[in-house]
């Protein structure tokens, strides 16, 4: 008799019952793509071409794969928090190497994660603290939205800083008034950004580290993107070997945020890492021995050797580099963009509202690119992500090739 009780209890439970934040949370940009897709049906046909979520669709190098097979009998174990001294010594050494600074301490300042997804959300729980009241947490806009939602779920209120085409999509830092620094706990920064791929220079990294010092606040720099570049000769600038230029070889007040799963084509490996300041991490450690988000030993074991091997990761960048080469002369012609700095995207002005323009491309010729004001958010009076839309060249050459074709007969049309 107490299992219909307690089901009418469940289904009594009223909407308040639950964390009020969580209503405050956006629909993902994927729903409101499906919704603004509903009813379609693009042309049978034409092939459907992907471009629109940043999925990589290269080929696992098949030595991550023998790694992680290789090592099953490990999920007789329970993982530790921590992760094994292999795969932070692994981590601590690819950092040393590609950013061209001393290694970072594997025991205190690095901390394997499952992907940099959920690490990113987990960390505006740990640093914000909500009794404040009027706490903020900086956002680049047009953003990854896991950042608005960790901000919201922590208890702090979103502010956005604005990357426009009129000033190059810099961080332009002294946008923000003092009254709202003296408020922010955490900042953002993705470098290289999505959507726009531009990496922050030195210098906006030093007017950020002043601003830090100044007002307290963490840096939480995402840089998962960072291994996709165009020139080899010209890999993206980190916030550590940035600190590291600076003087700041603490890393005082700075996490970052790093994964495989673009670097070497496993998002379904979840694997990442954060590093920086070893106070820092010791906090975020306890964080997570409580939330039980330790990496799988085989997980472990792959990750090990991914990181530790940089010829494929060459030879990823160089399909996209095939893919940047052959595509943007042609959505250039029509859209208004231009190879980023790095990353997997383009960032095409459109003629029309970006919605339309993602709508009438699916409808008229199945392709699928992502408008970019699902992106972002009105701040200043302006939604940085209006007609644009973001296009993800993850696909093979040849899908990339025939999609750009198909924009460029669909912009004919506009």
């Amino acid at each position: 008799m107490r299992f219909p009780e307690k089901k009418r209890q469940i289904e009594s439970c009223r909407e308040e019952d639950v964390n009020p934040n969580l209503e405050k949370l956006h629909p993902y940009p994927f729903e409101k793509l499906r919704q603004l897709f509903r009813g379609i049906q693009p042309p049978s046909a034409l092939r459907e071409i992907r471009l629109s979520i940043g999925e990589p669709q290269h080929a696992t190098p098949a030595f991550i794969k023998e790694a992680l097979s290789a090592n099953l009998q490990g999920l007789a174990n329970y993982p530790t928090t921590s992760g094994s001294d292999a795969l932070r010594e692994a981590i601590s050494g690819w950092l040393g190497r590609r950013h061209g600074i001393p290694a970072p301490d594997a025991q205190d300042q690095v901390l394997p994660v499952n992907g940099s997804r959920e690490a990113l959300f987990a960390i505006a729980q740990c640093v914000v603290d909500p009794s404040h009241g009027d706490a903020l947490v900086l956002s680049p806009n047009p953003f990854y939205q896991i950042y608005e939602g960790a901000a919201l779920l922590a208890g702090a209120q979103p502010v956005f800083l604005n990357h426009l085409p009129g000033n190059d999509f810099l961080s332009d830092f002294d946008a923000i008034p003092e009254s709202a620094w003296k408020r922010i706990q955490l900042v953002y920064v993705c470098s290289p950004g999505n959507p726009t791929g531009k990496v922050l220079g030195l210098d906006e990294w030093k007017r950020l580290f002043a601003l830090a010092d100044r007002y307290g606040f963490v840096i939480a720099s995402d840089e998962c993107y960072s291994e996709i570049y165009l020139d080899e000769a010209a890999p993206p600038l980190g916030v550590l070997q940035a600190a590291r230029a600076l003087g700041r070889d603490d890393y005082r007040g700075i996490v970052m945020f790093s994964s495989l799963s673009k670097r070497s084509n496993v998002p379904g490996l979840r694997s990442g890492f954060v590093a920086g300041d070893a106070a820092l991490l010791k906090k975020f450690w306890l964080y997570r021995t409580y939330q039980g988000c330790a990496m799988s030993p085989p997980v472990q074991h792959a990750s090990a050797v991914a990181w530790s091997d940089e010829s494929h990761v060459r030879d990823n960048r160089r399909l996209y580099r095939e893919k940047f080469d052959a595509v943007t002369p042609l959505v250039a012609a029509h859209l208004k963009t231009a190879r980023p700095d790095a990353g997997f995207y383009l960032w095409a002005r459109t003629p029309v509202p970006d919605t339309e323009f993602a709508l009438g491309l699916q409808r008229e010729y199945n392709v699928t690119v992502l408008p970019g004001s699902y992106l972002a958010r009105e701040s200043g009076g302006v939604n940085p992500g209006e007609n644009f839309v973001r296009i993800a060249l993850v696909a093979p050459l040849d899908e990339c090739l025939e999609a750009a074709q198909r924009i460029e007969d669909y912009c004919r049309k506009l």
